[in-house]
């Protein structure tokens, strides 16, 4: 290869193909575990969560991603206890402070645990079980608000406190589960970390997985600042995606849709009890279609759930700005037909975002990103997530009254500018080992052009730096 090129990253060569190994019930049922992370997410949210996701990066890099799923269910624990029992204002602040400190080392930690546990050819799957987490989160949230709306001197407690039992679930499940094997090479526990991957591949035949690692955790080790490192041209893809993600998953407008059910169906003229059965509805579906991205996107890929859930939302979203156009405001009333269509419109929208960009604005991050700089990576994609669920919560009212039905065009033109990102920037990731995920780059029409390549000596280096690493 005299005058060839390889990867910057530590990986120098696709070895995929002499990957074995099968899906075990042991790697499934640690992932289902540690996904319940997801529930404490769409349960409540934080934007203390912001901050703690960066901290947490490092906690994540230095001690594993199991220290970082358990730390934040104890952080959650904490804010439900001290909310629960809230004598004064003081420990509502720092209960709320703590459930967004846990929601940060949550959603920092799982999904990333998810993609490096799981196998390449169902890594997909796996991964979006943090979103299904999430919307039943969210679902059970709804549930539990109905239940308690009555109950005038404790309901609001009973409410507030039954967030604990999520995070027990992730903090006593967190406890029993494996460290990742990508974490336990990247600092140093070799023989671990062949020893986890031997379990949860279901065969001693690991080798070119294990060579990946070891060639990833090399050049993970030499980098001491990823926040740093992850601002350089060869990380750029990367970074692009870590922003545009899940930025673009907000900007879908599915969170005010959630968010604000009651008060959108409530200006429609439903009645205060359908508002509440609206949010219900729109909860039962995010949980069905999530089930469907599960079952698909391992064999259809990302983009062609990406694409088609964001032409189905553009239309579900011009749909109903036309509808309210035309049939409400002013002294029109909306007939019980329309309104039906309405609510119908509404249920295809967040089944589109249930199985494209609900879950994906996740998986794709977390699957990305190199082993030095993956934990920045999603600190960067939580922090970014949560940011603009702040804003558009801060906003999304004063617009709503501001533009009226434009509101929905407004977001469609978002999901128009989304879709063609998707089509245009996005490689497809189904079935690429996570620490080969570097070549998919260069690949691209685009990314190759700034993803730069190392001289052969370089890789020689690379090769010295894993032998040092082994011995």
């Amino acid at each position: 290869m005299a005058g060839g090129c390889v990867e910057a990253a530590g990986v120098s060569s696709e070895r995929a193909q002499q990957y074995q190994g099968r899906v075990t019930l042991y790697v499934v049922f640690a992932c289902m575990v540690a996904a319940i992370g997801g529930s404490i997410f769409g349960y409540d949210i934080g934007i203390s969560g912001l901050v703690a996701s960066v901290g947490a990066s490092h906690v994540t890099r230095r001690y594993g991603r199991k220290v970082s799923i358990v730390s934040g269910g104890i952080c959650f624990l904490v804010g439900a206890a001290l909310n629960a029992g809230a004598q004064n204002l003081s420990m509502l602040i720092i209960g709320r402070i703590m459930l967004g400190v846990g929601i940060g080392f949550a959603n920092q930690a799982v999904p990333l645990y998810l993609s490096e546990l799981a196998p390449p050819q169902i890594r997909g799957g796996l991964n979006i079980m943090f979103q299904l987490a999430t919307t039943l989160g969210i679902f059970s949230a709804n549930m539990v608000n109905y239940g308690t709306q009555h109950l005038e001197t404790w309901g609001w407690r009973l409410s507030l406190g039954l967030a604990a039992g999520p995070a027990l679930l992730m903090t006593v499940g967190g406890m029993f589960l494996p460290d990742t094997p990508n974490s336990l090479i990247e600092r140093g526990h070799l023989d671990k970390g062949r020893a986890v991957l031997e379990k949860i591949r279901g065969t001693r035949n690991v080798e070119a997985e294990y060579e990946d690692m070891v060639d990833a955790a090399a050049l993970a080790k030499s980098i001491r600042h990823p926040f740093r490192n992850i601002l350089e041209r060869r990380n750029r893809p990367q970074l692009v995606m870590a922003i545009s993600m899940p930025m673009f998953q907000i900007l879908t407008g599915i969170n005010s849709i959630l968010f604000y059910a009651p008060v959108l169906f409530g200006s429609l003229g439903f009645r205060a009890n359908a508002s509440l059965y609206s949010s219900v509805m729109t909860g039962a579906v995010l949980v069905a279609s999530t089930l469907v991205s599960i079952a698909t996107v391992d064999k259809w890929g990302r983009r062609a759930l990406l694409l088609s859930g964001g032409i189905q939302m553009i239309v579900s979203q011009v749909s109903v700005a036309i509808i309210l156009g035309l049939k409400f405001g002013g002294d029109k009333v909306l007939s019980k037909g329309f309104s039906a269509l309405l609510v119908a419109t509404f249920c295809l929208f967040v089944a589109a975002f249930g199985w494209s960009w609900g879950p994906l604005g996740w998986t794709v991050p977390s699957e990305i990103f190199p082993l030095e700089t993956r934990s920045a990576g999603q600190a960067i994609t939580v922090s970014v997530n949560l940011l603009f669920t702040f804003a558009i919560a801060q906003v999304f009212l004063s617009l709503l009254c501001t533009f009226r039905y434009g509101i929905f065009l407004f977001f469609a033109g978002w999901i128009c500018i989304m879709t063609a990102f998707v089509y245009l920037f996005l490689p497809e990731t189904k079935g690429v080992p996570i620490e080969e995920m570097i070549f998919q780059w260069r690949k691209h029409w685009f990314w190759k052009k700034i993803v730069p390549c190392v001289e052969e000596g370089h890789q020689m280096e690379n090769y010295q730096n894993c032998n040092s690493l082994i011995k």
